[in-house]
Formats: C-alpha cells, sequence, structure tokens
C-alpha cells in the first residue's frame, strides 16, 4: 500500500543544491598556505560532507592550530562566498516543483549554521526548506544518522516515508543508518564509482529527475 502522504525530501547542502566545491577548496587552500602540511584538493574533497573542524584536524598536530586555520579559512570564505558561490541547474524549478507536489523539505548539512543560512539565502533557496539543520544544530554530524532523524522530527516523519539526497559518501552513510531512502547526487564532485561502496538506494543524474523518480518510489518501492 503507498504511503498516504507525499514523501520527506532532505538534501545535502554543498556539490548537492550549491555548486560551492570551487569556494570551498579556494578557502582551504587559503586556510593552509604556507604550511608543510596540507591537503591536496582531492583529498579536501573527500571530507566534504564532514565537520570544518574534523577535516582540518587531520593536517595539524594541536586544538590551537585547529582554531587558527579554521579562522583563516571562515575569514575567506566569508569575503568570497557571494563571488564563488553558484546554483546547480535546476535546482530552484525542482524544489517549486516538489513544493507545488507537497513535498515537504530540509537541508542536512556538516556547514556552520551561519554559511548554511548564507547560502541559502543568497540564492533564495530557504523559503522552501521546513527544517535546516547544519553543523551547530546538533553535537553528532553525518555520517553518524543523527542529524537526519533530527531533521525528521522536525518535520513529524518517520524514516520510512523519506528520501535524502546527497553527493559525498558521507551523505549516504548517514542516509543508509537513519534508515530513509538514500539517493546519490551524481552531479557534485564524487563519481558514481566513487559513490558506489557507500551502498544509495538510487542514483540521479540531475536533479531535475527528482520528481519523477520521488513518484517511482512512492508508488512502486513502498
Amino acid at each position: 500500500m503507498p504511503n498516504q502522504r507525499p514523501y520527506a525530501v532532505l538534501f545535502d547542502l554543498d556539490g548537492t543544491l550549491v555548486d560551492s566545491i570551487e569556494l570551498l577548496l579556494e578557502s582551504a587552500r587559503h586556510a593552509f598556505d604556507g604550511r608543510d602540511r596540507r591537503p591536496t584538493d582531492a583529498q579536501w574533497i573527500a571530507g566534504l560532507g564532514t565537520p570544518l573542524q574534523a577535516q582540518i584536524r587531520d593536517y595539524v598536530d594541536t586544538d590551537e592550530e585547529v582554531e587558527q586555520l579554521r579562522s583563516r579559512y571562515r575569514v575567506f570564505q566569508r569575503e568570497h562566498h557571494d563571488r564563488l558561490m553558484r546554483e546547480y541547474a535546476g535546482v530552484e524549478d525542482t524544489l517549486a516543483e516538489l513544493e507545488r507536489l507537497g513535498h515537504p523539505m530540509g537541508v542536512v548539512t556538516s556547514k556552520s549554521n551561519e554559511m548554511m543560512d548564507r547560502a541559502l539565502s543568497y540564492l533564495r533557496l530557504d523559503r522552501f526548506m521546513g527544517t535546516k539543520i547544519g553543523q551547530d544544530s546538533c553535537l553528532i554530524h553525518k555520517p553518524d544518522p543523527f542529524p537526519v532523524r533530527l531533521a525528521l522530527q522536525e518535520l513529524g516523519y518517520e524514516p520510512d516515508e523519506a528520501v535524502f539526497v546527497g553527493d559525498s559518501p558521507h551523505d549516504i552513510a548517514s542516509g543508509n543508518a537513519a534508515g530513509v531512502v538514500s539517493v546519490a547526487a551524481l552531479w557534485g564532485p564524487f563519481t558514481k564509482e566513487q559513490l558506489e561502496p557507500s551502498a544509495p538506494r538510487h542514483y540521479l543524474e540531475t536533479i531535475t529527475g527528482l520528481p519523477l523518480l520521488l513518484d517511482r518510489i512512492q508508488w512502486l518501492d513502498t
């Protein structure tokens, strides 16, 4: 028997709703400039979906260094945010269609709440979100399922009537552990081959295909 109400749709932010990859890479390059231990672009991308402090900690020895680099990163990120922030093609129209179809939506990201709100506001996507879970919203982060479950709680939905769309293995792991339908966003920086080990339930080539996929999930997979 199909669910009687439209599925809740949760999204990751960076690499899923917003094309901020160059902003994140340039911020990291700036933060680590002049240091012997620094991540390559590929290493930094691999950590996307986890909190900034956790990414930095792999390349430093002390909490003081973490805070120094976090501060340098944030200063650059705030200054260059609007110049380097982009929306993926079709995002706004797709969210408007999901809203028309009655799907409640939310964001689950490891980005700070400040930068999450700024990105959503700048690209005029905040109006679609019934819940926004950022790094400062909870103490436990992806790939743990807790932030996904928190978002569902705020929307009043159960895991078996929700999907989580994300571009990174950390997103897929979080969604799978939370018991929602995980959807891998292939328009982000991760390839299908990189995402396959995390075992997403579905792959999606473009966000514009999401309403049709949701219809298939809700009426055929339940």
